[in-house]
């Protein structure tokens, strides 16, 4: 037989490093086993003196029996045992061993001390009392735990076998501990107090701590946008920035950290939609660069579903008033970190429509189109309106227009007017719903192989093969979304705006949405469908006739009627005289002031119920509402009278006839009656327009020039004739052409400039000709010097006075006598 090899391995230095480990661990272990069973023995021996203490005084002392008699063996105890253990017999002689047994025999033995020299038969004493045998025993109380001891081998003397043993070493785990525990203050005390910082020094730290991060995320973004599909996995990293914790920057960076991670995702996200892999995709073997693409797209989609229930969480705390259990950021702060959430989530709603978790998005953004903070309102409605207004297809308008149709209605229609408004922005109109029906693309057909035989040469039919080839790889590059898709999704939202509207006529005709209402169906009338015109005209006049509605709202009444007259409800047998009726009496209740808002909307009905509806509007009606609209345009603000005023020539080069309100004659019998507010039985036709010479000598100068204009007549040319910029605009572009909200003056205002001078005027020049020639004379003339002779002066100045007293005596000596 084979010897065995001996398969064991020599056992590594690392692996008996481990071991020697174990073993120190295990004889440590064994250490304090051996220690807690040493105390336990202590306690023990402890517990028994105490009772035999206890038993001692309690008890009455028995004396003892006399020694002649016999003590039954129940009696005998033991008071003290052995505390050493047998020797082992082969480590003794044969003699000792023959001592050990006879002294075994005798029971004296069980009394006696082996170390002592005493004969063994010594006399015992009779009345030994059992406390004076307790007291006998040595009195030494263990303050310690026992050593552990070592036995050796036992010497024989005279007196007999005298055992050996000796301490073992152990070592105090006590002082171990104390020595760590004296290490540890010392630890601590090495450690430095934290400094307090001043204001200053604090705000120093600060901005270089937030130097610090911005050049991280800087860094992680810029990795990221170089090379996507590589660096996806560092988006988790700059994701889990969102949970800084410094108080100092926790803010500000979790605010840097949103827009940067918003940015990255406008940047680098595909432009269609990623779906989940199947089972059988994911088995079957690709390439390495489509799984690189998988992976990137799979990260992508994580990390922006991660991103988006952060900003989630951070919009539902702050609305719930919650703050997280670290207390970084303090409640004030959240409002700040919710409102840079919120941009981010329209930013994306708006950015990214075909991507993953847009309805998601969409569904957090509308309930927030209501929030009690104007801003955030404010911020999710602009947001909505710009998706509106860029999306063709009409697929993201369709979700969003569900989920406000939902919150509106089951808020009970208790929302923001602004919520409905947004609808005004739909990509819907009429020439495009027009277009789309009627002029849909048919799909064009190829030539068969029969007729190409037919018609063409085999060079011919070449090339018209690699034609056909090349429109067919156009087409399926352009991915042009059919317009049949296109109208269907725009007729199913046509159909939630109108059951919206609808539901908030029928339930809620006083809340503040119906003037949005109003002014939705007055956009979209057109789009109805025939069989709700007539109830629908009904309930307008019902809210016009009850009383209830503003002007303005009254004013949306007006123009939605007539947007459904004049589109498919020409063919309708409807008279709406009530409507002109109203519209002519509520033309004196607009606002004249900043206000002037109520003006648009009466330019919109006046173009809709007179210029387009021509054929039924009869000549007194139209001659009314001339007069009316001239006397109203004296009143309202520049833009208004400039509105009102091009409104009226339209209609003077529309109704020819109404140039007879530029004569001062009357027309047939009748006065005109401006109170009146019936149109067609207020007699216009004996009026004049003499408004327009008021008009003419307005503050403003295209007022001016509309007022001369329409005075002589309304001419298309001549001196007269307007300006093309002024007579190619509609009433309401220049109403907001001529706006004056931004406080600014259309035309603007020529500044009064004064003439410069070009000379300075010096001192001279403000006194006469005649002093400044006296002035040059006398400092040309050459100075004389002459002697001082004061004498002459005081001569003429003592001979004044003399003579003046002579010609007084004189005086009085001509008067009469009774008078001096």
């Amino acid at each position: 037989m084979k010897a065995r090899r001996n398969k064991k391995q020599v056992p590594s230095f690392r692996k008996l490093l481990k071991t020697s480990k174990v073993k120190l661990e295990n004889k440590l272990k064994n250490k304090q086993f051996k220690q807690q069973s040493t105390l336990k023995k202590y306690r023990k021996e402890q517990r028994k003196l105490r009772q035999a203490v206890k038993d001692a005084v309690s008890k009455k002392p028995i004396p003892l029996e006399d020694p002649k008699k016999k003590r039954p063996g129940k009696r005998i105890e033991r008071e003290e045992e052995e505390e050493e253990e047998a020797l082992p017999l082969d480590m003794m002689d044969e003699d000792d061993l023959q001592l050990m047994k006879d002294l075994g025999q005798r029971a004296s033995f069980l009394t006696r001390d082996l170390s002592s020299s005493e004969p063994v038969h010594a006399r015992k004493q009779k009345h030994e009392r059992v406390i004076d045998k307790y007291e006998k025993i040595p009195r030494t109380l263990q303050t310690a735990p026992e050593k552990e001891l070592i036995h050796l081998l036992p010497i024989k003397d005279k007196s007999g076998i005298i055992p050996r043993t000796r301490e073992k070493p152990v070592i105090d785990s006590n002082q171990d501990e104390e020595d760590q525990e004296e290490m540890e203050p010392e630890e601590e005390i090495i450690e430095e107090p934290i400094k307090e910082l001043t204001l200053e020094e604090h705000l120093i730290e600060r901005k270089k701590k937030l130097q610090e991060k911005k050049m991280r995320i800087a860094a992680l973004a810029s990795a990221i946008l170089s090379d996507p599909e590589s660096n996806i996995k560092k988006l988790k990293e700059l994701r889990s920035m969102l949970m800084e914790q410094d108080p100092d920057v926790a803010v500000t960076v979790r605010k840097l950290v949103i827009v940067s991670l918003m940015e990255l995702f406008k940047d680098i996200t595909p432009s269609y939609k990623i779906r989940p892999l199947t089972e059988a995709e994911k088995s079957t073997k690709i390439r390495k660069e489509t799984q690189k693409l998988r992976e990137f797209e799979e990260g992508l989609v994580s990390q922006y579903k991660f991103y988006l229930e952060n900003l989630e969480q951070i919009v539902k705390d702050w609305k719930q008033r919650k703050l997280k259990k670290s207390n970084v950021v303090s409640l004030k702060a959240y409002k700040g970190l919710a409102e840079v959430a919120v941009k981010s989530l329209c930013e994306l709603l708006v950015a990214l429509p075909h991507f993953n978790f847009h309805n998601n998005i969409i569904v957090l953004i509308v309930p927030l189109m209501n929030d009690m903070s104007k801003l955030i309102s404010e911020m999710c409605c602009e947001a909505v309106k710009k998706l509106f207004k860029q999306d063709k297809l009409g697929q993201a308008s369709l979700g969003v227009i569900k989920v406000i149709s939902g919150f509106v209605k089951g808020r009970n229609y208790e929302v923001r007017p602004e919520m409905l408004k947004t609808f005004l922005c739909l990509r819907i109109k009429e020439v495009e719903v027009k277009k789309d029906t009627e002029d849909i693309n048919k799909q064009k057909k190829f030539m068969t192989f029969k007729e190409k035989r037919k018609t063409l040469s085999r060079m011919q039919r070449k090339w018209k093969k690699a034609e056909e080839k090349l429109e067919r790889e156009l087409r399926e590059a352009e991915a042009s979304e059919s317009t049949e898709k296109k109208l269907k999704l725009h007729t199913e939202t046509l159909n939630i705006v109108f059951v919206t509207y609808f539901r908030i006529l029928k339930k809620a005709q006083r809340s503040p949405l119906l003037p949005a209402v109003l002014e939705g169906l007055a956009k979209f009338a057109h789009l109805i469908n025939v069989e709700f015109f007539d109830d629908l005209l009904v309930v307008l006049h019902s809210l016009i006739e009850s009383g209830d509605l503003s002007y303005q709202e009254s004013l949306h009444c007006v123009q939605t009627a007539f947007h459904v007259l004049s589109g498919q409800g020409d063919v309708l047998n409807i008279d709406p005289m009530k409507f002109y009726t109203h519209l002519y009496k509520t033309l004196f209740k607009l606002h004249a002031g900043a206000t002037n808002e109520g003006v648009e909307i009466v330019l919109q009905c006046l173009d809709v119920m007179l210029t387009k509806r021509r054929k039924q509007v009869s000549q007194q009606r139209a001659l009314a509402f001339i007069k009316r609209l001239c006397t109203l345009a004296l009143h309202v603000l520049p833009n208004s009278s400039i509105g009102i005023l091009a409104t009226n020539r339209i209609l003077m080069h529309t109704f020819p006839k109404t140039d007879l309100l530029f004569d001062n004659e009357s027309q047939g019998s009748g006065v005109f009656l401006p109170e009146l507010d019936e149109p067609e039985y207020c007699n216009a036709q004996n009026t004049a327009l003499w408004e327009l010479h008021a008009l003419r000598r307005h503050y403003h100068p295209i007022v001016q020039r509309f007022a001369a204009h329409l005075i002589a007549g309304a001419p298309s040319e001549g001196s007269e004739a307007l300006k093309p910029e002024l007579s190619r605009r509609s009433p309401a572009e220049l109403f907001e052409a001529y706006s004056m909200a931004a406080m600014t003056f259309n035309p603007p205002v020529e500044s009064s400039n004064s003439k410069r001078k070009d000379k300075v005027l010096q001192g001279d020049s403000f006194l006469s000709e005649e002093i400044s020639q006296l002035i040059k004379r006398h400092c040309s003339e050459v100075a004389t010097q002459s002697p001082l002779d004061f004498t002459k002066y005081l001569e003429t100045s003592v001979r004044l006075p003399t003579e003046a007293k002579l010609e007084v005596s004189d005086q009085r000596r001509m008067l009469p006598s009774g008078l001096d």
